[in-house]
């Protein structure tokens, strides 16, 4: 099928949700329950599911849960009835909600109690008047969709709303660069995090797509001295994007907070600078395995999106997807109901947050932040070496004879490659 739309386009296809592809094998990674060892929380203890970001700040952001409503733009994404439905169940929840990259909503930032918005390549929330006026900033580089690839929503779809939101004249596209205007070397960046912490005093962020060279990158980040960090793997949703970009660019998601959290941690400034995770996490399962490996928090986009259409579909179903409930150019965005929206989001979270307090339960724990990598198991020898998680066939005590012994099976090649750098040098 997208041959045919290339065929008869010629244009990159643009494909919503982002890629089918789950290059993240969350199922194989498993938790640890306790009995006797380490004995269960008592069912009248409560589970503290609350997590900070930014903790450095002069004005540190507190969330009841750590699953945060990710960065979905009004006008270049989703309606303003579903942005105002995303920040009421996000305040109702606890929780924050994020601008993606557009201006400032008034209606958004009325309806969020916690509302992080975008410093964006597209420069609409770049000015003081705005960005002011929000909770945290996320200065918005990449995307795990996306990559930090140029964007354009032509004139044609955009309202007079749109262009009230953004700044532009009737006739005007809105562009996204691909660099962020003002930030052309990493004293650019860096100059410009600690600009906005004087001048604001939340919590400064930086949002960037998973990538192989995140060492480098997260470097850099160190020195600005950000508060925090949001790692957008190669499974993150979106509108719409180009099936390339979406299915063969990035790093997946669990290998990249795998290589943040150890980054972080060699650096000396883990929990210093929280990381946030996101991109492609739909179940409570995969969020606190995420937070098991070091993140603070998660975003939800997709999954978001879904929980707060739900029943609602059926007003577009058969004969329109679901979606053009929510999204800005959708047919029948007049038809979602707020309140009824911001509910079904509301029990989502509650139901994960649950769920995940249940598994904190039965590893002996009482706080969601407790649960760490070794609270872990994993029955891929792969996911192992790749993520430091122990073997669940393999006793804790014996886990490095196991690989020494079978170094051999697992790394046929690696005593051959040793000794051809050896020469090579």
């Amino acid at each position: 099928m997208e041959i045919v739309m290339r065929a008869n386009q010629g244009t990159p296809v643009s494909r919503p949700l982002g890629s089918p592809l789950h290059l993240s094998p969350w199922e194989k990674i498993l938790f640890n329950p306790v009995h006797l060892f380490r004995l269960p929380t008592p069912e009248n203890v409560g589970i503290r599911t609350s997590t900070s970001i930014g903790h450095r700040a002069r004005k540190p952001m507190t969330l009841s849960i750590p699953i945060m409503i990710a960065a979905m733009s009004f006008g270049g994404a989703l309606s303003k009835s579903t942005k105002i439905a995303l920040a009421k169940a996000a305040s109702a929840a606890g929780t924050a909600t994020n601008t993606g990259e557009a201006g400032l909503v008034e209606e958004e930032r009325e309806a969020a109690q916690l509302l992080i918005g975008q410093y964006n390549r597209g420069g609409w929330m770049n000015t003081p008047d705005k960005y002011n006026r929000l909770d945290a900033i996320e200065i918005q580089l990449g995307q795990g969709a996306q990559g930090s690839t140029p964007q354009r929503t032509t004139s044609k779809n955009i309202g007079e709303d749109f262009r009230e939101v953004f700044g532009l004249k009737e006739g005007e596209d809105a562009l996204i660069h691909s660099r962020l205007p003002g930030v052309n070397s990493k004293d650019d960046f860096i100059q410009l995090v600690r600009r906005l912490r004087d001048e604001t005093g939340v919590p400064i962020g930086l949002k960037i797509a998973a990538t192989h060279h995140l060492e480098k990158e997260l470097q850099i980040a160190v020195e600005a001295d950000v508060d925090f960090v949001t790692l957008d793997g190669a499974e993150g949703g979106t509108h719409g994007g180009s099936p390339t970009l979406q299915d063969d660019v990035g790093l997946p998601t669990l290998f990249a907070i795998t290589r943040a959290t150890e980054f972080f941690e060699r650096k000396g400034v883990f929990r210093d600078i929280n990381l946030i995770a996101t991109g492609g996490l739909v179940t409570p399962g995969q969020m606190l395995k995420a937070i098991a490996l070091g993140a603070d928090g998660v975003y939800i986009g997709t999954a978001a999106i879904m929980a707060l259409v739900s029943e609602q579909m059926v007003k577009a179903v058969p004969f329109e997807p679901p979606t053009s409930l929510v999204v800005y150019t959708g047919k029948l965005t007049d038809k979602l109901d707020i309140d009824l929206s911001a509910m079904n989001l509301v029990r989502y979270l509650n139901a994960c947050v649950m769920e995940m307090e249940q598994v904190a339960m039965t590893l002996g724990k009482t706080a969601l932040t407790d649960i760490s990598k070794s609270d872990l198991c994993t029955i891929d020898p792969f996911i192992a070496k790749a993520s430091g998680i122990q073997l669940g066939y393999v006793a804790p005590e014996n886990q490095d004879r196991f690989f020494e012994e079978t170094k051999p099976l697992f790394h046929p090649y690696e005593d051959q490659a040793e000794e051809q750098q050896t020469n090579l040098h």
